[in-house]
């Protein structure tokens, strides 16, 4: 009973899209819009470039955060109350307009009259680098969170005798705990990432072209509105797809790397997840005492 009212209304939305007064000969032109496929770009740029500094930074902030330094673990509980605590959009918002309160940037040497950096904030806070301080900050702030509760899942017990070994405390973190806590990491990463794809939609408010915005361009033109509208859902959705395979294979990669008894490191995870899907380990099997003995006959 379940799956037919479920199906009733998968055809009752088809046949509403159907009648709708929706130009779908126009929706299809607009998805390969040239001013749309620079959009795309754009969008794939921005989402990429914010996720991987994000981690980057996420690592860093969560490793202080769990620092026996007071220093380090106020300034990362700090910096992760500020930007996981105020919103994205007005995050974007306080950069782009950050000229207004901050003239110039300047980086001079302590102590010193030498000047490394002076720059006009205006010239350097463009729509790219507004939209890119927000979403990075802010993803950098759940991913400190997402990468400690990763650290804290690896047992205690394997980091003391990591020590007992006297291994010095980053290698330890590189070689042992990273990754063991790398399978708890890349699920809600992977996640994050795909809402950071969509997320780039309020970069349009600082008129940077991605998609959203080539869609309110186009429209503000032809008046057609949910026409655009259907082709930057259609992109959005495209990516989002691509990105959820490729999260897929990553995780099933990482889980049989981890199924093996002899421990791995980052650099054999790393080569083994990024392999191509289709391509397999052969494993032979051992040779006996009494196959050897046939062999050397």
């Amino acid at each position: 009973m379940s799956a037919v009212i479920i199906l009733a209304v998968i055809v009752g939305v088809v046949l509403a899209l159907a009648h709708a007064k929706v130009d779908w000969v126009s929706v299809t032109a607009y998805i390969v819009y040239p001013v749309v496929l620079a959009a795309v770009w754009n969008t794939v740029v921005l989402a990429v470039i914010s996720q991987v500094v994000a981690i980057v930074l996420g690592v860093l902030v969560a490793i202080m955060r769990i620092s026996a330094n007071p220093v380090a673990s106020t300034t990362a509980s700090f910096f992760i109350w500020i930007f996981r605590g105020v919103p994205v959009l007005v995050q974007i918002l306080v950069w782009y307009n950050i000229a207004l309160v901050v003239d110039r940037i300047t980086v001079v040497i302590p102590f010193t009259h030498i000047v490394l950096f002076d720059e006009s904030t205006n010239s350097l806070m463009t729509p790219f680098v507004a939209a890119f301080l927000g979403l990075a900050l802010n993803e950098a702030a759940y991913m400190a969170e997402i990468v400690r509760g990763g650290i804290k899942s690896v047992d205690t017990g394997q980091i003391e005798a990591a020590g007992a070994l006297a291994m010095s405390p980053g290698r330890t973190m590189r070689r042992i705990v990273l990754p063991q806590a790398i399978r708890v990491i890349v699920p809600p990463t992977g996640n994050d990432f795909v809402n950071m794809l969509k997320t780039t939609s309020l970069a349009s408010v600082v008129t940077y072209p991605e998609l959203l915005r080539a869609a309110q361009n186009i429209s503000a033109v032809n008046l057609q509105v949910m026409e655009t509208l259907f082709a930057a859902a259609f992109w959005y959705m495209v990516i989002v797809s691509i990105t959820s395979v490729g999260q897929y294979f990553l995780e099933r990669s990482l889980e049989s790397s981890v199924s093996r008894k002899t421990p791995i490191g980052l650099r054999e995870i790393a080569r083994k997840a990024f392999s191509l899907p289709f391509r397999r380990n052969i494993e032979y099997p051992p040779v006996t005492e009494g196959s050897d003995r046939e062999v050397r006959q």
